[in-house]
Parts: structure tokens; sequence; C-alpha cells
């Protein structure tokens, strides 16, 4: 052993860094002298995995016994994590204190899909890069950003737009599209994936190759983009210039088959395309996809199987994995498998006919919040927000009187009590509305401090609708939730205002000071240009109604056609105005004959009737009618009528 020492360090003294294969053939040579000699074995360790033969360097650690994993813990680690055993790599690098332990420990969790502490590892390491690349730490932290997106654990990225720098190099240009993609932002992730492509496609230490396998996963991502933006025919061209046989990734080679018979343009056959999506993930491994793709593709299967109409082995399969996770839950998975099997369920039903068939589920699941939600739904859209808002406020009554921790996070979750208050507010139930959010924000005052951006956003909900209200007790509430969030960030600008507005004497260095506010306003020109006056009650109404196109153009006049006017009419002859009143109401109008200029004279105001004219009778005095006798003709009928029996 103390002769095949000074040979190995005499030989790593004279070796390239490069010439690994030289290293690993004396480290062996030095084994085969003395099995136990550990600088050699250590020596082996290096070489195997600058050589990227990593399963080969755990097989040299299983032989070499424990003496070596202890020595050589780092390299042991990193050699787990490239064979796809991440958690056990993670838990060696844990016990490690150094720089590249920890360096270790971030890429397993990113891996494991803890990204919380992935994140807080690169944020250690990012605070001071010492002799490690920064570009490199600065993609993998963007990495890690995006996944956090993914995972809805948002609240813990701290850069949400991407800086100029990000924009530099076509690696954080793609973590940054990654990021707008998982927030939602889909125009903003199609000009930022461009940007990755027109960056990678620009470098010149690249070979065509290389490019083409950089390029591969940015392609794959805009056909998923431009999917969900409903540009069907980009996507469909794009789709057709990946080679999938050219992709070495499993995983990636998957969603890229996945995605591009999702942008098929042309209709296809229905169960060519399940037979298509339909794979097994866990056969994908190693290189299987995170647990936020898994289910986007579970969910793409099943899509396939109720378009090939495959009804009742899709209801059976999915009742089958929602029976294996405990309800009530805010899985999002399990949800819309819920949602899946009600599909299943109605057989391609809609409107009344699909309600008959899925409402009765509620009775074999009643704590089901993915099957509860569809079904209001399907209420809403078919105009029955009464029983949307009945079924809703059952379940939460039933998951509140259970009294069960995790039926109570489900009832108080953000999302069920925003549908909820959604469904109150529309129907104009105001009283309603405050006592859901005051319930709501008294359950979750109760619990931790460290609060979900979620959850935080339903205080802030809470405390403006409470400040609505008549009630000082709903006053004072809405006052100490404004209090404790801004006791939790300071800087929170929302909360300072809710804090201002609920308290008298409250002031917040979060809020823009009055004296700025106003430091441009010219007092002297608001009192000259007056106060504005409210309309009067007598006034006319003012419509706030939008003028369409058509309103706003300038009306053609219509020109008459000659037939349609008088014989006797002159275009430069002013017409009569009073034209269109009758012609006794005309100012030109002078009657004729003594009984027309007696009836003119009364009708003119201050007039006395005309008694003595000819033709003219004394006006009916005031009072009852008095009935006159009927004339003799009329009378003698009655008579005669009036005899006989009586």
């Amino acid at each position: 052993m103390a002769s095949s020492i000074p040979a190995l360090a005499s030989l790593l003294k004279k070796s390239d860094i490069e010439d690994h294969d030289e290293i690993l053939k004396s480290a062996n040579h030095a084994i085969k002298q003395s099995k136990n000699d550990l600088e050699a074995q250590h020596v082996k360790i290096v070489s195997l995995l600058n050589l990227d033969r990593f399963q080969d360097a755990v097989h040299a650690f299983e032989t070499g016994g424990d003496k070596l994993k202890e020595k050589a813990s780092l390299e042991y680690s990193y050699a787990l994590y490239k064979t796809g055993k991440s958690e056990l790599a993670a838990e060696i690098a844990a016990k490690g204190s150094s720089r590249g332990f920890q360096h270790v420990e971030a890429q397993a969790r990113y891996r494991t899909e803890d990204f919380k502490r992935s994140a807080e590892l690169y944020k250690i390491l990012g605070a001071n890069y010492e002799n490690d690349a920064e570009a490199d730490l600065k993609i993998n932290m963007g990495a890690v950003d995006a996944q956090l997106e993914w995972n809805g654990l948002g609240d813990l990225v701290q850069k949400k737009k991407p800086a100029r720098e990000d924009l530099e190099a076509f690696e954080t240009a793609y973590n940054a599209a990654c990021g707008s993609i998982a927030r939602g932002e889909m125009a903003q992730g199609e000009i930022l994936l461009k940007r990755a492509r027109d960056l990678c496609n620009a470098l010149e230490d690249l070979t065509d190759e290389e490019k083409v396998a950089e390029l591969l996963p940015i392609t794959v991502q805009q056909i998923y983009v431009l999917g969900r933006q409903g540009k069907t025919a980009e996507a469909d061209k794009l789709a057709h210039t990946i080679d999938l046989s050219s992709i070495p990734d499993a995983s990636t080679r998957y969603i890229a088959q996945v995605n591009q018979a999702a942008a098929l343009e042309e209709t296809v056959n229905p169960y060519l395309t399940q037979r298509l999506v339909t794979k097994d993930v866990q056969s994908l491994k190693p290189d299987y996809p995170f647990n936020f793709q898994t289910a986007i593709l579970n969910r793409n299967r099943y899509a396939t199987e109720l378009q090939a109409l495959k009804f009742d082995g899709t209801a059976e399969s999915t009742a089958t994995a929602i029976k294996s996770k405990p309800s009530p839950n805010l899985d999002a998975f399990y949800n819309s498998l819920s949602v899946v099997n009600a599909v299943a369920t109605a057989k391609g039903q809609k409107g009344k006919d699909a309600l008959k068939l899925i409402v009765p589920l509620l009775e074999k699941r009643p704590k089901d919040v993915g099957l509860v939600l569809t079904i209001v739904q399907l209420y809403i859209l078919h105009g029955n927000s009464n029983e949307a808002t009945a079924t809703l406020q059952k379940f939460a009554d039933g998951l509140e009187k259970s009294g069960d921790a995790e039926a109570l996070n489900v009832r108080f979750a953000p999302g069920i009590v925003g549908t909820l208050v959604s469904l109150y507010h529309n129907d104009g139930r105001t009283g309603h509305v405050r006592l859901e959010m005051s319930k709501a924000a008294s359950y979750w005052r109760q619990r931790s401090k460290s609060k979900s951006s979620g959850v935080n956003g339903l205080l802030k909900a809470a405390g403006s609708v409470l400040l609505g209200s008549q009630d000082s007790e709903d006053h004072k509430l809405a006052q100490e939730i404004f209090q404790e969030l801004y006791a939790q960030d300071e800087g929170d600008r929302y909360a300072a205002a809710g804090l201002s507005a609920s308290s008298k004497s409250s002031s917040s260095s979060a809020l823009t000071p009055i004296d700025r506010l106003v430091a441009k306003i010219d007092i002297d020109e608001l009192e000259n240009a007056g106060i504005a006056q409210l309309p009067s009650s007598t006034s006319a109404t003012v419509t706030t109604r939008k003028r369409s196109a058509e309103e706003t153009k300038p009306k053609k006049t219509k020109k008459m056609r000659p037939r349609r006017m008088p014989k006797d009419y002159d275009e430069n002859k002013k017409p009569d105005p009073e034209r269109w009143l009758p012609l006794r109401d005309r100012s030109t109008y002078r009657p004729k004959g003594k009984k027309n200029k007696a009836r003119q004279a009364m009708l003119a105001q201050g007039a006395a009737p005309a008694t003595d004219s000819e033709g003219s009778r004394p006006a009916t005095p005031g009072g009852d009618v008095v009935k006159g006798k009927q004339s003799g003709s009329a009378a003698s009928k009655n008579k005669k009528k009036s005899k006989g029996k009586r």
C-alpha cells in the first residue's frame, strides 16, 4: 500500500486534468495490489465521475464498504443523485456542511420536488458566489422559482419579473418563460420563449447538433403555449418540425408526443389519439416527469378516453382513484378526477339530463369537493343560482358541523369561501357575505402566524367587506385583521391602507404621504374653476350607455323620390312650419259663417258664451244628471211588458 501511493501521486502530478482514463487505470492497478487502499479507491471514484460513469461509481462504493462512503461522502451523494436515487443522495448531502454538499443537496431536493428546501439552499449559495460560476447558479435558481410557481408556492418566489441579465442567456430566459407560464401569463411566456430560441441560435460556441438538443425543450414548451392560447395552426405547424425519435430524454419525448397530438388542427380518430396518449408514467424512470406534469398527463389520458366514449371504464377507474384519497381534501389532482368521474357518469349528457345523473353521486361522496363544485357549476350554467347556493351552503355546513381539523381547513379554504361569497353576492345577500367573511377570518386568525398567500388574500378581502358594515363589532374585527397583516409585512400597502381606514389614528410609511399627493395641486385654480354641481332631480336622466360605431357615424340624408313629392313642391320656398297642425289650430285659420265664428269666439280664453246667437243653447246646469221621461212609444212598450204573472 505504501508503494502504491507515491506511484499514484506521481501519476496525478504528471497527468493532464482531462486524462481521467490514465488515472483510472493507475487507480485500478493500485487497488489490485491492495484492496483496502482507500486513497486509490477514492481516486477511482473521482475518475469515474469525471468520465460520467455514475453507475460504475455507485458499484465501486458498494464494493468499497462503509469507510469509503464515509471518506468520500460528497462523491457518494453525487453519484446517487446522478443515478436517480435522489432521496438517499439528499439525506447524505444534508449531513455535510461544505459548499459542495449544499450544491448536491439543492439539486437532489429539486429532483425529489422539495422545492422549498431547494430554494433555501440556493438562496444561501447565491448570497456569496465564491468560486462557483455565477451564471450556473442563476440558471438553477430560475428553475427552482419556476417549479415553485407550478406547485402553488409562488409567494416564496422573490423575483416575479425577469431582469435584464435574465434575458442575456437562453437558459435563464427559458426559466423566466416557464415562470410566466406557471402564473398563467401565456403571452409573456411566448415572448420569452422566442427570446430564448434566438439567443440559442446566436451562440457560436455550440455545434448544430448541440443547438438542436438545446432547442428541443424550448420548442416543446412553445407548442404548449400556442395550444393554450388557441393558436392551433401555429402549434400544429411547429409540432411537425420535431423529430420525436431524436429526443433522448424519455419524459420530454413523451410530453412532446402528447403536445403534438393536442396541437393537431384537423380532427383525427379519437381511438388512435387515446392509444397514443395512454402510457404508464412510471415506466419513464429515472427520467420521470414531475408530479404536476404527471397529473396533467393523467388528465389528458382520461380526456381521450371520454372522447373515445369509454364512459363506464373511465367512471370505474376514476372512482377507484378517488377512494384512495380521504375526503374532504384540497388535492387538485383528485378533485379534477371528480370532475372527470362526473362527466363519465353523465355519459355525454348536458344540462338537466346531466344533473339527474350526477346529483345522486353526492349521496355516495358527500364530502367530495370536486363533485360539489361541478354540480354548483352546472346549476349556474343552467340558470339555477338558488339551487347552486343551497348545494354549496349545505356542503359547507356539513363540514363545519363535523369538527374535524382537516374538514375545517377545507371548509374555510379560500376557494370554497370565495365561491360561496360570490354566490351570495349574485343573489344580493349582503348579510350572508359579511357573516361568511367574518367566520372565515376568525377561523384563520386562530391558526399559525405564518399564513399562505391565499389565506392572506382572504383576510384582506374579509377586512375590506367588514369595513363596509354598520356594526361596530365588524369594524373592530376589520381593524384587528389589518393590524395583524401590517405587523406581518409592513411593506404591504393594502394592509397599511386598510389599517388607516379602520383606525382614525394610524400612519404608515408604506403609504404615500398626503403632502406628496397634494404637492402639485393649485388651490387657487381649483377655487376659480368652481365646484361641480350635481344634476337636479328635475333634469333628464343621463344615460351611460356606450354608443356603437354605427350610432356615431353621421347619418346620410335620404333623398325623397319625385313621385312622393307634392305637385306644387318648390325647393326654394320655405315650408310652412304649422303644416303638421290641424287646420283649425293654425294661426292663419279664419272661420266662416256665423256658427263657426260664434264657436271660435266661445273657445277664446275669457270669452262669454253667446246666448243670442243662432243655433246656440244654454249650457247644462251643474249637479246630478236628472233622467227625463220616456217617449210615448217607449212608455207604452214598458207598460205592456209589465202585464202577466207576478
